[in-house]
């Protein structure tokens, strides 16, 4: 498989030795903007480029009959015109906030457990995300990810940084060291607290989930998630 990395950053390149391994082709690595890309010798794109540059790199893939899978986060305001682009033609297109498999795992517990306790009022719903300090959005991705799987379970109606307002969840960010990336749910009640936690060790399950989803997407018309490609649904 011929692949094109939109980003060459670090997660660029870790993406670039797992599908190396896996025995896949690295065809182009842009890493600004740039308007002489040649569409015709790569099979899928992979994107993990900066919030700005991300659907203008989707488009332009969209356009040009190439699936493309993107990672990068802070750019959600153009999702649905995104979505709508691929349906108009006919592409192939996933977005994933993350694309670890026990990420993806957490997301649907988080889901199960939202349901169980919405008629709990008596517990309160926090989340907190830490990541790396050259992180630049906030919250990230996966945050706003779990803080939209609590909304739809539950009573809350919007998140929020930093903000324990009535029906309002709370989401709290840090950004420190090389922290690859630590998401908790917790439920605080005045007798006890539930938490569920994930802990990347690393950013390489990141990298192997956008691959796989790369390999997963070859031959498929459609928007798609990572419920999809790991057969959550």
């Amino acid at each position: 498989m011929r692949i094109a990395l939109f980003g060459y950053g670090k997660m660029g390149q870790m993406i670039e030795q797992i599908a190396v391994n896996r025995g896949h082709e690295i065809v182009a690595k842009i890493d600004e903007n740039s308007e002489n890309i040649d569409f015709s010798i790569m099979d899928v794109a992979i994107d993990f480029s900066m919030p700005k540059a991300a659907y203008g790199n989707i488009s332009k893939c969209l356009n040009n009959d190439i699936p493309v899978i993107s990672g990068t986060t802070g750019w959600l305001d153009k999702y649905d015109d995104a979505v709508s682009l691929c349906e108009e033609k006919k592409g192939a297109f996933i977005y994933a906030s993350n694309f670890s498999l026990g990420v993806n795992i957490f997301f649907e517990l988080n889901n199960y457990l939202a349901k169980m306790m919405q008629n709990l009022p008596e517990y309160k719903v926090e989340l907190e995300e830490i990541h790396h300090t050259q992180k630049l959005d906030a919250p990230s991705g996966t945050a706003i990810t779990l803080a939209e799987g609590v909304i739809a379970n539950s009573n809350y109606t919007e998140w929020k940084l930093d903000s324990s307002a009535e029906k309002t969840l709370k989401i709290t960010s840090k950004r420190i060291g090389k922290v690859p990336g630590t998401h908790t749910v917790a439920y605080n009640s005045d007798v006890d607290s539930i938490e569920i936690k994930h802990t990347a060790h690393n950013r390489e399950g990141f990298a192997l989930g956008a691959v796989t989803a790369a390999e997963w997407i070859i031959g498929k018309t459609g928007v798609f998630s990572m419920r999809d490609v790991l057969n959550l649904s």
